[in-house]
């Protein structure tokens, strides 16, 4: 099992789960965080810590979806092992759903 991060994050990306993270398996992207699967050691320490609720295990994931997007984008953006102020309008966003289609970035983020 591991864990991902969902859409709800997209446009949020509050980092309550990066500082509490203790392998660092979060990585950074303009609007979004991903999760390395191969990294998360499966501790759950961070589906708490997210306000939006974006972080589920993956056996919430039945279609693979989510596992597999947080691979394909956590192999490209740089990784983040510190926490940072969210998106200027994550409040506004927090309560949107379904945003993959329409507010997702493939930019990488800065990173630590």
């Amino acid at each position: 099992m591991t864990y991902v991060v969902t859409d709800a994050c997209i446009m949020c990306k509050y980092t309550d789960c990066v500082e509490v993270c203790p392998v660092d398996c979060f990585y950074e992207g303009e609007n979004f965080l991903a999760i390395k699967p191969d990294e998360c050691i499966d501790c759950g320490v961070c589906e708490p810590e997210c306000p939006v609720e974006a972080i589920k295990p993956d056996t919430e994931d039945p279609d693979g979806k989510w596992t597999e997007f947080n691979a394909e984008y956590a192999e490209k953006w740089p990784n983040i092992t510190r926490q940072k102020e969210p998106l200027p309008e994550a409040d506004k966003y927090a309560e949107i759903k379904n945003k993959l289609d329409t507010l997702f970035s493939p930019n990488p983020g800065e990173g630590d």
